[in-house]
């Protein structure tokens, strides 16, 4: 159930609840909707009153704490209460400071008993992003690469479309989907106006593009403008004229200068926690590649490589030298998989999900 929120409950996190009486009989589920309305719970007890099944006795099974704090909604762990839930058992503890124990404290004071535990690794990991924001206050940081086996992203030329398969192009846009933001530098806005939107799968919502572009260069008829969709771009160096016209495209213009006149890749991945970005999901060329792994800010590699060799051309991320072999960035396989023709690698940064 928690599941099925994937790509829609965002910045909420995915939740999935089951009512089961005692006798075992499942009596209502539900997952958390968009942002703003039902959470799990209420849409199970909703589900339950559908089919005219009576919850009092029963128990709750959830994938995170029912929540205690008036936020967008009202609190799940009085509606729990409410309606007589005998026991709840829950993956694990809400990581967000508002909640963080409270909700098992108020269910445990009103003579429920709580289970925590079952499933807490599954249920951490599907939420990710939001479990960064809430500890370490900026987003889950996921880069994308496609490349030839020999690591070519792009000939010489500059062409690229397409190294890789169709069916991996879809399934990087499926991981495009689960992300709250889309990140990309005016590298590839200029080369390419690409419109970084999910196509190629069905979702109920397009995640928010961010540009890192320095000195204002985004064309106001860029691709990336898509009505209904948000657009963040972080810049180093003034140009009022050309901020207000990127604002009214409706875009919003952050100014966040580091000494050397570029942007601040740390700063921004902070201003982005603070707008409710869980994953960020990072398409963008080698030179931003490079700054961002240079400054250790990326906790993710989604990488598909194609069954082909394509010599000298541009590669994947650019940075270094490196002086020795230690150096290196060190990463932990999670997956790899066949998608179509091509390999999918999920490598993580070592220690990176460690808080």
């Amino acid at each position: 159930m928690a599941q099925s929120a994937l790509n829609l409950s965002q910045p909420n996190p995915r939740v999935g609840c089951i009512l089961v009486s005692t006798q075992g009989i499942a009596l209502g589920k539900g997952h958390t909707q968009r942002a703003g309305d039902p959470h799990a719970e209420i849409m199970a007890l909703r589900d339950a009153a559908a089919r005219g099944h009576p919850v009092v006795g029963a128990t709750a099974y959830l994938t995170l704490e029912p929540c205690s704090h008036h936020g967008r909604t009202g609190p799940c762990c009085d509606a729990l209460i409410a309606a007589g839930i005998k026991k709840v058992v829950a993956s694990i503890a809400d990581p967000n400071p508002l909640v963080s124990g409270q909700g098992f404290a108020r269910l445990r004071a009103a003579g429920i008993e709580v289970e925590v535990g079952p499933g807490a690794a599954e249920s951490r990991e599907l939420n990710i992003g939001f479990f960064s924001r809430m500890i370490r206050k900026t987003p889950w940081v996921r880069m994308k690469m496609a490349a030839s086996l020999d690591g070519t992203t792009a000939l010489a030329n500059g062409q690229s479309q397409w190294i890789t398969s169709p069916e991996a192009r879809a399934d990087g846009h499926a991981w495009r989907a689960r992300a709250c933001a889309v990140l990309t530098g005016i590298g590839t806005v200029l080369e390419d106006n690409p419109r970084l939107d999910v196509r190629e799968v069905a979702t109920p919502r397009q995640p928010h593009i961010v540009v890192v572009d320095s000195r204002l260069q985004t064309p106001l008829d860029a691709h990336l403008f898509i009505a209904g969709r948000a657009c963040i771009i972080y810049a180093a160096v003034p140009n009022e004229a050309k901020k207000a016209a990127l604002e009214a495209r409706g875009a919003t213009v952050v100014m966040l200068p580091d000494v050397n006149g570029k942007v601040d890749l740390a700063a921004m991945m902070k201003d982005l926690g603070t707008r409710e970005i869980n994953e960020l999901h990072v398409e963008a060329g080698s030179k931003l590649n490079g700054s961002l792994i240079r400054a250790g800010l990326v906790d993710e590699f989604l990488l598909y490589l194609a069954p082909k060799l394509l010599g000298t051309g541009q590669g994947m991320a650019s940075f270094g030298p490196l002086q020795a072999l230690s150096d290196a960035v060190e990463l932990q396989f999670q997956s790899t998989e066949r998608v179509g023709a091509d390999l999918r690698i999920v490598a993580r940064a070592t220690g990176r999900d460690q808080f």
